[in-house]
């Protein structure tokens, strides 16, 4: 569980060329595109809103400024680590050469939930802006299709319907799986069109919002406490801070491509670091023109999913019955159609990121061999993309928007941690290590980095912390089951693996009792009734302690066999 991959390995490994490898044709533009295509998009478009409406008010834009402080530290240790390892599995690969096979395990399983609700999120909010669009046209998809089972809607009649499925959302993860699966350059190239038209639609926004801001919704900026942890005051900027920090993540996508650019020694950092640059601007001024126009209140509900079309109807003057008369009746339609492009370039990336995640696990042998499966003819990994468009839909058809929303928050914030950690540990232990790019002011800056952070993930709510828990329970069990013995850097000896599986074993029971203690603590605190989720976190790690204690004290594990060919 300790085994470090070789750095002389990792780069051995990005120079490889040949059918089954991943071909390299991204240039810097093409990293900043991918990052913008990722960054720009839930953040401003469907999680600003929700935000707003329930945490932060018009202090979101502070909520911007913390998390863009903590993306700040994360990506400069970041772009020490792709201009070191430029291969594909982003934070994994990076753990695996400082921290050790099981670190490295435990953030990969991590960025693939990131990814996976990252995609999600940005669907569900796609489906409720194609709604929105359908409606200008009085197309009027049936509601209980757009929605999961968990999500209600006010009908015009008054009467309140359930969701069934998210028929939209599932539409294009599934096309955007297979635009995918065509090739990395033909999904670049129509990422980086999608780009250009999503930073003209943010520009135009606030170029024309500006106009019509109104300093009263500024007031109070930022709303007093309710007494509720989180809703508004001071507790309630940090944890929209932490629930909009997911749309940053854009940048650690990158690094999940660095083995399929031409140059990732120079344009590593270039594509990370500028496209943060870049989009922590826009972020700030989009948000501030978003909440001015209109008074926050405006974004609860159903609509706080797509935020930007409730500003754009705003923008305009009231009438003497207090109606406002949109002053670009046309904008509306034509940004939302700039938004559902946009979403589908982030949806894009988030998958791209997912599979080369898995992709670098399963070459390391850690998961089955159909995840590096590379097509001959695409010579992108096809099988593994499929697998990934079911395992997306599911959470997209089923799962609301604030729950996937805050997942890949906490995922995304842990993600970055173990990476400031990582670069503190790969300063003393190879010190000499060539580095195109050197993070500077080390231990300062990653240390800034764990504890932004760590700060922020303190502020999600319990519920949040219940499913990382349980998705982390569930890696420990396929890790123990599976990777451990399939390592391809274990030295398949009976004695490391019975002290391995020991070990991680024993941290999987004080996982469980974590999870118990979460469970309890929200059942307590919890405001509205959570009999479900409760029950299952206890009966879920009662289970999943029987097992440990199984494989702690009683399962002799086996080396596995190794065939000889004569």
């Amino acid at each position: 569980m300790n085994f470090r991959k070789p750095l002389e390995s990792l780069i051995k490994e990005s120079e490889a060329v040949g059918e089954h490898s991943l071909k390299r044709t991204l240039t810097s533009y093409h990293l900043v595109a991918l990052g913008i295509g990722a960054i720009i998009g839930a953040g401003l478009f469907s999680i600003t809103g929700g935000a707003a409406a329930n945490n932060a008010g018009p202090a979101i834009t502070i909520s911007f400024i913390i998390a863009a402080v903590g993306c700040a530290f994360a990506g400069l240790c970041y772009a020490e680590f792709a201009s070191m390892i430029p291969v594909a599995g982003s934070a994994y690969t990076y753990s695996y050469a400082t921290l050790g096979e099981f670190i490295a395990w435990v953030i990969g399983w991590d960025l693939v939930l990131e990814y996976a609700v990252g995609a999600a999120t940005v669907s569900i909010s796609w489906s409720r802006y194609l709604v929105k669009f359908l409606d200008y046209y009085n197309i009027h998809l049936p509601a209980q299709m757009t929605m999961s089972p968990f999500d209600t809607a006010t009908l015009a009649d008054g009467s309140v319907i359930s969701g069934v499925v998210n028929l939209p959302a599932v539409f294009i993860i599934v096309l955007m799986s297979l635009v995918l699966i065509k090739g990395t350059k033909e999904s670049a190239f129509v990422n980086g069109i999608i780009v250009a038209l999503k930073v003209a639609v943010v520009l135009i926004f606030i170029a024309l919002g500006w106009a019509y801001i109104r300093t009263e919704n500024y007031v109070p900026y930022v709303p007093q406490n309710t007494g509720t942890f989180g809703a508004f005051g001071f507790s309630g900027i940090v944890r929209a801070a932490a629930i909009v920090f997911f749309a940053y993540i854009g940048f650690d996508a990158v690094s999940t491509a660095a083995q399929e650019a031409k140059n990732p020694r120079k344009d590593m950092p270039i594509g990370i670091l500028v496209s943060l640059l870049i989009c922590t601007v826009l972020y700030i001024l989009f948000a501030h023109v978003m909440t001015g126009v209109t008074n926050f209140t405006s974004f609860k509900g159903q609509d706080g999913i797509a935020p930007v079309a409730v500003a754009i109807d705003h923008m305009g003057t009231a009438g003497p019955d207090g109606t406002i008369s949109p002053a670009f009746p046309w904008l509306n339609k034509a940004i939302i159609v700039a938004i559902l492009a946009g979403y589908a370039s982030v949806i894009l990336v988030m998958l791209m990121g997912q599979s080369r995640v898995f992709f670098s696990m399963s070459k390391d042998g850690l998961l089955p061999k159909v995840f590096s499966e590379v097509n001959t003819k695409f010579r992108t990994p096809a099988k593994s993309n499929l697998l990934f468009m079911l395992f997306v839909s599911l959470f997209a058809a089923f799962v609301p928007a604030r729950v996937v929303g805050e997942m890949t928050s906490i995922g995304t914030l842990f993600a970055f941690i173990l990476v400031c950690i990582g670069i503190i540990v790969m300063r003393v232990k190879m010190p000499d290590a060539p580095r195109a790019f050197k993070t500077p002011l080390v231990p300062l800056v990653p240390i800034l980095g764990v504890a932004t952070c760590l700060f922020m993930m303190v502020f999600l709510p319990l519920d949040t912390w219940i499913r990382l828990i349980v998705w982390m329970i569930i890696g420990f069990t396929v890790y123990l089951t599976y990777g451990m013995k399939n390592s391809l850097l274990s030295d398949n000896k009976k004695e490391t693996l019975f002290n391995s599986n020991k070990t991680i074993s024993l941290i999987g029971i004080v996982l469980c009792i974590l999870l118990i203690i979460v469970a309890v603590a929200h059942h307590l605190t919890a405001e509205t009734p959570d009999t479900v989720i409760y029950m299952f976190s206890l009966i879920f790690a009662a289970v999943n302690i029987l097992f440990y204690l199984y494989r702690a004290f009683s399962f002799k594990p086996t080396p596995k066999q190794i065939e000889v060919h004569s």
